[in-house]
C-alpha cells in the first residue's frame, strides 16, 4: 500500500495525534508500525533505539535483542519501562544485550565447547578449538556426522577423523551407562525408553521430576516437559520443564506424550494425526479422552 500508516495516524502537523493527546489529558502516545514478522515488530516497538540483531526462540516465546553499547539505556528505558512495554505489546519476553555482552557470551560458549572436546576426546587444546571453530556443538554431533566432514578440516585426515569419532562414541557409551545407572537409582521404568524420542539422559531428568513410568508421562501436559512463560503485570517469569536444556520443540514433546497415552491405552493410535503433525488440538483431544 502507498499509504503511510504512521503519517496517517499523526495527521498533518500532528493534528490527529495531538487531538487524542488532548483527550487523554496530555498522555504521551507512541505510534508503532505493526508487522506480521515478529522480529520487525520488536525492532519497531523498541524505536528510537537502534537494534543490531534479533534472535527468536519460538519454543519459549523469548526474543534476544542485541543493541550497540551506547543504545542500551535507550532500549531498556527508565526502570525498564521501554522493554517492558515492548514485551507487553508484542507478547514476547524480551532480553536485551549489548554487542559487547553478546561477544563475551559467544567467547564463553566457544571456550566451553573447546573444553568439552578436550576433556571428552582426550585431545590437545588446538584440536578442541578447531572442532569448536568448525561449528561442532556437541559430542553427539561429532560422533554421528559423516566422517568425510571431519576429515575435510584443515590439518585433519581420514585416520584422524576415524579416531575422533571412535573416541566420541566411546565417550557417549560411557555417559549412557552412567545415565542408565542413575535412572535405575531414581526408579524410572524401562518402558519409557520404548517411547519414540526419549533418550537415556531424558530418563534421568524424568526421574528427577517424578516422571517414572509411561503412565506418568501420559499424564503430563506439554508445558510439564518444555516449561512455560508466565506473564503478570508486564513481567515475564520462566518456569522450567522436565526437559529444559534438551533441544526439543513443543511438537516433539507433544508427540512423546501422545505416544505414552497410546501405550497405556488411554487413546487409540491416530495415524492421520501423526502424519499431519497435529499439535495442540491433538493433545486437547487426548486430554478429553483421558
Amino acid at each position: 500500500s502507498s499509504i503511510d500508516p504512521v503519517g496517517a495516524c499523526v495527521g498533518m502537523r500532528g493534528s490527529r495525534v495531538q487531538a487524542v493527546v488532548g483527550e487523554l489529558q496530555g498522555e504521551k502516545i507512541d505510534i508503532i508500525p505493526w508487522s506480521q514478522d515478529v522480529a520487525t515488530f520488536v525492532v519497531n516497538a523498541l524505536q528510537p533505539a537502534e537494534v543490531a540483531k534479533v534472535v527468536l526462540d519460538e519454543d519459549s516465546d523469548k526474543i534476544e535483542v542485541v543493541v550497540p553499547d551506547e543504545q542500551l539505556s535507550l532500549a531498556i528505558g527508565r526502570r525498564g519501562r521501554n522493554v517492558r512495554l515492548a514485551s507487553q505489546l508484542t507478547g514476547w519476553d524480551i532480553d536485551i544485550l549489548t554487542e559487547e555482552e553478546e561477544s563475551e557470551r559467544r567467547k564463553q560458549e566457544f571456550e566451553h565447547r573447546s573444553t568439552l572436546f578436550i576433556n571428552a576426546l582426550n585431545v590437545d587444546e588446538t584440536v578442541g578449538q578447531l572442532l569448536a571453530s568448525e561449528g561442532f556443538r556437541s559430542i553427539e554431533e561429532l560422533a554421528h556426522v559423516d566422517e568425510a566432514e571431519i576429515a575435510s578440516i584443515e590439518g585433519f585426515d581420514e585416520e584422524t577423523a576415524k579416531e575422533l569419532q571412535s573416541r566420541a562414541r566411546n565417550y557417549l557409551a560411557m555417559i549412557e551407562a552412567e545415565h542408565d545407572a542413575k535412572r535405575k537409582e531414581l526408579g524410572v521404568e524401562d518402558g519409557l525408553l520404548d517411547i519414540d524420542g526419549v533418550t537415556m539422559a531424558m530418563l534421568v531428568k524424568f526421574g528427577e521430576n517424578s516422571i517414572k513410568s509411561v503412565e506418568d508421562l501420559a499424564g503430563c501436559a506439554t508445558d510439564d516437559l518444555t516449561g512455560w512463560t508466565e506473564r503478570k503485570d508486564g513481567q515475564a517469569t520462566r518456569h522450567a520443564g522436565a526437559l529444559d536444556g534438551f533441544d526439543i520443540s513443543r511438537e516433539e514433546a507433544e508427540a512423546m506424550i501422545m505416544a505414552a497415552r497410546v501405550a497405556v491405552g488411554w487413546i487409540e493410535p491416530q495415524a492421520e494425526a501423526v502424519e499431519s503433525g497435529e499439535g495442540h488440538g491433538g493433545e486437547a483431544a487426548a486430554d478429553a479422552a483421558s
